[in-house]
């Protein structure tokens, strides 16, 4: 048996707590050579999201190895999801409603047309009249004429109201005019080209 050098001695003893520490260290360094990216930031869904305006704390940043296309990665505060989303989904951009501007002098008004089929004919941009019917048998009067469309909601999933949501843009006087003529009668649109 041959003898060790005078050196070599003292760790001889602890040759197995070298091995296990050495092991350890090549764990660790395959570890962080083999770990993902962090990624950029995007924002989040915090919670289980429904369609509308997004509000403080409905979004949260978090790191992304592999970001979706169109990720948001600032503040999204006061846009409009377009639809539902779940908690921890990355927000895109397909996601958001794009603003449309409200021309000087006109308000938001949303209303809802009896003939959802009629809705599904215009988009975004259309300009419509609308006319209210009442029961009775009285003919139909055109409550706001030349109004834009600003954007169509997509229904909730559960909804039991009839119709579709339109959101219009209209002149104060129109949108009193509108509010009054849904309360009591059933509206619908006319096109124009």
């Amino acid at each position: 048996m041959s003898r060790q050098p005078a050196w070599l001695r003292p760790w001889a003893r602890r040759r197995r707590l070298i091995a296990a520490a050495l092991a350890a260290v090549g764990v660790l360094s395959a570890y962080v050579a083999l770990r993902p990216a962090a990624g950029p930031e995007v924002l989040i869904a915090a919670r289980d999201l429904a369609p509308g305006p997004l509000r403080p704390g409905d979004l949260r940043p978090a790191p992304l190895a592999h970001p979706p296309d169109g990720a948001v990665r600032s503040y999204a505060g006061g846009r409009y999801l377009a639809g539902p989303m779940r908690r921890g989904e990355p927000l895109t951009d397909a996601r958001l409603l794009h603003p449309v501007p409200l021309p000087p002098g006109t308000v938001a008004a949303p209303v809802r047309i009896a003939d959802p089929d009629a809705v599904a004919l215009i988009s975004p941009g259309s300009t419509v009249g609308v006319l209210a019917a009442w029961e009775g048998g009285q003919p139909a009067q055109l409550i706001a004429d030349d109004v834009r469309v600003l954007t169509i909601p997509r229904p909730a999933t559960d909804s039991r109201t009839g119709g579709a949501l339109v959101v219009l843009a209209a002149t104060p006087y129109q949108a009193a005019q509108l509010a009054g003529a849904q309360t009591s009668g059933r509206l619908s649109i006319t096109f124009k080209s």
